[in-house]
């Protein structure tokens, strides 16, 4: 059965918060935040009030901009002839230049259900800025494509936050935007005046194509909802000199490197639980990014029961099986990693120094070792987020 969720942005239109009214606000936002026709929220918002300056996310206002370290310059957005504000720039939080003359900031934009996605990030440091400003912010929430049932892998340990991981959540937390952002706000006591507009009509069973939305991509390698189905664990493999499929036209849907043999990792796997999911050998190029026009041998991976995938357990597998045959071509890749310079990358990405240590010398079941590695206490996370739940 297909719903249609009305998101926050439209219900912001049809009634405005309090704090919205006669305002002059900024907006951040991108090409995903769109309303049902696809038009839009600067657009949309700026036929309704104060539209004043307009600021953008890692990739930048129209997803343009690679991964990792790729800054987007400040633009104009022509049709409305208003500044947009890179927060992927020199700086990564709004500064008090671009914040005045505003009364409050409005935030919009389609999230992807893991913690190493830099929007919740640049949510966090705008909370903290509108905090010190004294400037009240609105979420207009959207889906967690992944549905707000399940989470999985484990909690970001101290010591390893950065830009993607700026609080202790697991890999794939189950919240929305609005509810992460109102978790981080209380937790982190930065004390910002939030207002989230809430969905009518999405409820924590939702994934993405249940909700009768139409996916716009959020970043460039973000193109498909199976994209995003499989990115809480695929996204480790940038912490690896494996490809992560950057570069082809199915990121996070395939994995590969020069050195493997497709048929052997595909059989090395075939024993593994790996529910929901269908595996099948490949070669590919990639156009760019890592083994740029190098052809690799790898495994794409094809969702056959959604919500059976458990993303964070099967990259895991898939990097266990990689150890076990090439222990000497696989390698962990060095700083810096989204302007972390000492740490690993795969120790910021995974949350701590776990993955690299175990699977450097595993030893045991390697079932045993997934097990350990993947767990999150779920009882204790969904216990601990509740008061921010924002759906039933």
């Amino acid at each position: 059965m297909t719903y249609q969720v009305q998101i926050g942005l439209e219900r912001c239109l049809e009634n405005p918060p309090n704090v919205l009214r006669g305002a002059r606000f900024g907006l951040l936002m991108n090409q995903a935040s769109v309303n049902n026709t696809f038009r839009y929220a600067c657009d949309l918002l700026a036929e309704w009030g104060q539209l004043a300056a307009l600021f953008s996310p890692q990739h930048g206002l129209w997803c343009e901009e690679q991964a990792n370290m790729i800054e987007s310059p400040h633009a104009q957005y022509e049709p409305l002839g208003l500044s947009v504000y890179s927060l992927y720039s020199e700086t990564r939080q709004p500064t008090p230049d671009m914040l005045r003359g505003l009364d409050c900031l409005v935030i919009d934009l389609q999230d992807v259900g893991t913690r190493v996605y830099t929007f919740a990030w640049t949510i966090q440091n705008c909370l903290r800025a509108c905090a010190a400003a004294k400037l009240p912010v609105v979420i207009l929430d959207r889906p967690n494509p992944l549905g707000g049932l399940v989470a999985e892998g484990p909690l970001l340990e101290p010591g390893h936050e950065s830009f993607v991981g700026g609080a202790s959540i697991p890999m794939r937390h189950g919240l929305t935007l609005g509810e992460l952002a109102r978790l981080v706000n209380d937790e982190q006591q930065i004390g910002a005046t939030l207002e989230v507009v809430p969905m009518r009509g999405w409820t924590r069973t939702m994934q993405f194509n249940d909700t009768g939305r139409r996916w716009v991509a959020p970043s460039p390698n973000m193109p498909r909802v199976t994209t995003a189905q499989l990115y809480p664990g695929q996204v480790l493999l940038e912490g690896t000199n494996l490809s992560e499929g950057r570069g082809t036209t199915l990121p996070f849907e395939v994995v590969g490197a020069p050195f493997i043999d497709p048929h052997a990792l595909a059989q090395e796997l075939s024993g593994a639980d790996l529910p929901g999911l269908a595996i099948r050998p490949i070669r590919f190029v990639p156009t760019f990014d890592k083994w740029r026009d190098e052809r690799c041998g790898g495994v794409a991976l094809h969702i056959v029961d959604s919500p059976a995938v458990r993303s964070v357990a099967m990259t895991l597998q898939i990097l266990a099986a990689v150890c076990r045959l090439y222990p000497s071509d696989f390698a962990w890749l060095p700083p810096p990693y989204e302007y972390e310079r000492e740490k690993m990358p795969i120790d910021i990405l995974f949350g701590s120094s776990r993955l690299r240590d175990r699977l450097q010398s595993a030893s045991g079941p390697i079932d045993a070792t997934i097990r350990e590695l993947a767990y999150l206490d779920e009882r204790a996370w969904w216990q601990r987020v509740q008061p921010y739940l924002l759906y039933s």
